[in-house]
């Protein structure tokens, strides 16, 4: 049986870059130990599976030393923002994915003969960050009490994707690689990223985060746009990497959910609350932790305070999360491909703009599952 030789340092970056473990694959490849010591070679299929186990391409197995993958935009990183990071796969493939959607957007928009969003790139970061929360409420036509009128801040996350999308900003929420619930995509890694454009800029938002903190990452990317910056982050603790855009964008987001004046105004009363964040949310209609951060961030509690309720609130939330009931497919490919992007991509096939086959790669739905969509985004047979 022929064996083929492989380097120790490239099984260890596809290893890493996957990131399984030697104990996850023991059980698949119970020779890999040896494999790693040198003290064998694993045969021409067992490097096959090793590759489509770890999603690292088959030839870059053969290469000399690891190959050195970046991400085609910043990813800044709240811990270790100075070390070295290999993207994972997944990762990786949701940004390009993103990429093409928006490159379609694009031309698909120029064809249409629209003009540049005039409020992509129009701040930065020197800019007082009340003004640039300001222009943003109002380029999206929303008061600066715009969420008081939500029974809850789910709702008012809905609401401000919606008029996100209304101002020409592609939004899309997954928390999985395209439609393959085996791919998760890890919070741990990113909660978001921005692709900045002047026609069709983009926000992702990593579904498989709470919504709690969907909130604060859309503020965040919203920020972002307004900046002109691409980018992706982690926002451990609600808190930006050591970077000049990322505290300007967290600064602006903040003072866009929960404004300084109103908050400073009402903090007597919320602050001899028995619990004050809860008070403060209902009061905002954000969530418990959003409202936290911002107590933290005008020193209105300290840091340990607000660590203590971090822990104590993300504990909570874990053990009250249900297993999913799954819900509606087709709800569920609206939050993932975003409603705009989606009626561009279903009105261009239905006008002969785009051939069906370019539409099923777009989307990554199908002959009859396509059609459903269509119909069920309120475009008849």
């Amino acid at each position: 049986m022929s064996r083929v030789e492989v380097r120790r340092d490239v099984l260890e970056w596809a290893l890493q870059r996957s990131g399984r473990s030697i104990a996850d694959l023991h059980g698949k490849f119970p020779k890999i130990h040896e494999w790693l010591a040198g003290k064998r070679s694993p045969t021409l299929r067992q490097l096959e599976n090793f590759a489509k186990v770890t999603l690292t391409p088959f030839g870059y197995l053969f290469m000399e030393k690891p190959p050195e993958i970046r991400l085609p935009i910043p990813h800044y990183r709240t811990i270790n923002s100075d070390s070295p990071h290999i993207p994972s796969p997944n990762l990786i493939e949701t940004v390009h994915t993103m990429q093409r959607r928006q490159a379609w957007m694009r031309e698909f928009l120029l064809d249409e003969g629209a003009e540049p969003l005039e409020f992509v790139g129009s701040a930065n970061r020197e800019q007082d960050r009340h003004d640039v929360a300001e222009r943003i409420r109002s380029t999206l036509v929303l008061d600066a009490d715009w969420a008081s009128s939500f029974g809850k801040w789910e709702d008012a996350l809905r609401d401000l994707k919606a008029a996100m999308e209304r101002s020409g900003i592609l939004v899309a929420t997954n928390g999985v690689v395209g439609n393959n619930t085996h791919r998760k995509l890890q919070v741990a890694e990113f909660r978001g990223f921005v692709l900045v454009d002047e026609y069709a800029p983009l926000v992702f938002v990593n579904g498989a985060d709470g919504k709690a903190a969907q909130m604060f990452t859309l503020a965040h990317e919203l920020a972002h746009v307004f900046l002109g910056s691409s980018a992706a982050f982690d926002l451990r603790e609600l808190k930006p990497s050591d970077n000049a855009d990322e505290r300007a964008c967290n600064d602006i987001a903040a003072e866009f959910l929960v404004p300084e004046a109103a908050i400073l105004g009402a903090w007597p009363k919320i602050g001899a609350a028995q619990q004050p964040f809860q008070v403060a949310a209902r009061l905002f209609k954000v969530s418990e932790i959003v409202v936290a951060r911002r107590a933290l961030d005008l020193s209105l509690i300290d840091r340990e305070v607000f660590l203590e309720f971090y822990r104590s609130y993300v504990s909570r939330l874990n053990k009250s999360k249900k297993p999913n009931s799954g819900g509606s497919f087709y709800d569920a490919q609206r939050s993932r491909l975003g409603t705009r992007f989606s009626e561009a991509v279903v009105h261009a096939a239905r006008g002969g703009q785009l051939s069906y086959y370019d539409a099923y790669r777009l989307t990554g739905l199908h002959g009859q599952k396509f059609e459903r969509y269509a119909e069920h985004l309120g475009y008849g047979a």
